[in-house]
């Protein structure tokens, strides 16, 4: 019985070893592989950055004004007699829009006519009676003065029958008609709406802490979104000389080319503008490549064609692209890495243990 037991304990105990002998040899292999291990390459996309201008810019909410726009109204009261234009229809300084009645001002003109024509014989008599010495010098400056009082009160009749003509007092495009045919209008009574589109302004106002850096002939660019988004590009032309109590914003005017009137006064429109306040470099990415990375490291080399010296490597954490505040020199930068699957955090630990690279 005891024979049997310690055969059975000898051969447990061998199995055991057998067994740990083997499994040392695994994790010595398993060790030995580790200590051999080198991370792959790591695949990192770079960039090569270029300084451009990159002017800086203000942002404000503007309102598109006419350059001239007028509420054509009527000078005098009258009788609507005719109506020369239709409703959307552009027009030319001059054209005539609408003409009042004026039988009544022409039977009046007339009698002024006729008046006038009479003072002017007895004029002309008196002067002739004058020069022969029969009537004195206060009669002849009587009829001389009745000369010109009915000279005058032609004058003025045919100023009040030109003043109903309303005409366009300048270019431009006409709004929705307001008077019918017949229509009697008082003195101010409107007939339609004068605009002139082409060129136009947009109006805005920007912070007092931006007065300094608004100037006249700076560029603005202004966008409509319910039209599509076009962009519009004019020079600032005006800045007011007051700044607003209520809101401490400063208004200013800029003038923009219209050729199709796709603005009209009224709109709300996006202004951006230029500052240039810092010189406006930046970096940018013109170029694109590939690099391999090492040791948790990024090796690089300089742009091909460049005559310059190697770049020295860096860490991986590249910085991103920003301004080079007066710098001249260009860096490669990093918009994306692929890390095949490693977790960031195991990568920086073990960059940690290993040590900055000699």
């Amino acid at each position: 019985m005891l024979k049997r037991m310690i055969v059975m304990v000898t051969a447990t105990l061998t199995v055991v070893a057998g067994l740990g002998f083997v499994k040392f040899k695994q994790i010595q292999t398993a060790i030995a592989q580790g200590a051999a291990y080198v991370p792959p390459p790591e695949a990192v996309t770079t960039i090569v950055a270029a300084e451009e201008q990159w002017p800086s810019t203000l942002t404000a909410i503007g309102t598109i004004a006419a350059v001239r726009g007028v509420t054509v109204s009527a000078d005098l009261p009258g009788v609507v007699d005719r109506i020369a234009f239709e409703s959307s229809q552009g027009v030319r300084g001059g054209d005539v829009l609408a003409v009042l009645d004026t039988r009544q001002e022409r039977a009046q003109l007339a009698a002024a006519e006729a008046q006038r024509d009479l003072a002017r014989i007895n004029f002309e008599r008196m002067q002739g009676l004058l020069n022969e010495r029969v009537v004195s010098q206060a009669e002849f400056d009587r009829a001389q003065a009745d000369e010109r009082q009915t000279d005058a009160r032609v004058g003025e009749i045919r100023a009040a029958i030109e003043r109903k003509t309303i005409k366009a007092p300048f270019a431009g495009v006409l709004g929705i008609r307001k008077v019918n045919l017949g229509q009697y209008l008082s003195g101010g009574d409107a007939l339609v709406t004068l605009q002139s589109l082409n060129p136009i302004y947009v109006n805005f106002g920007v912070p007092q802490q931006a007065l300094a850096q608004l100037k006249a002939g700076r560029k603005v660019r202004v966008t409509v979104e319910d039209l599509g988004g076009p962009e519009f590009a004019g020079p600032i032309t005006a800045i007011d000389s007051v700044v607003d109590e209520s809101t401490r914003n400063v208004q200013a005017q800029a003038t923009l080319a219209n050729p199709a009137g796709t603005l009209r006064p009224g709109m709300f429109v996006d202004r951006r503008g230029g500052t240039d306040a810092d010189g406006g470099r930046v970096a940018a990415c013109v170029r694109d490549s590939t690099r391999a990375v090492r040791r948790f490291g990024v090796r690089r080399r300089r742009p091909e064609g460049s005559e310059g010296p190697h770049v020295p490597r860096r860490p991986a954490a590249v910085r991103e692209a920003g301004r080079l505040a007066g710098r001249s020199d260009c860096d490669y930068v990093r918009p994306q890495a692929r890390r095949r699957g490693r977790d960031v955090r195991r990568v920086q630990a073990a960059q940690r243990r290993r040590g900055p690279r000699q």
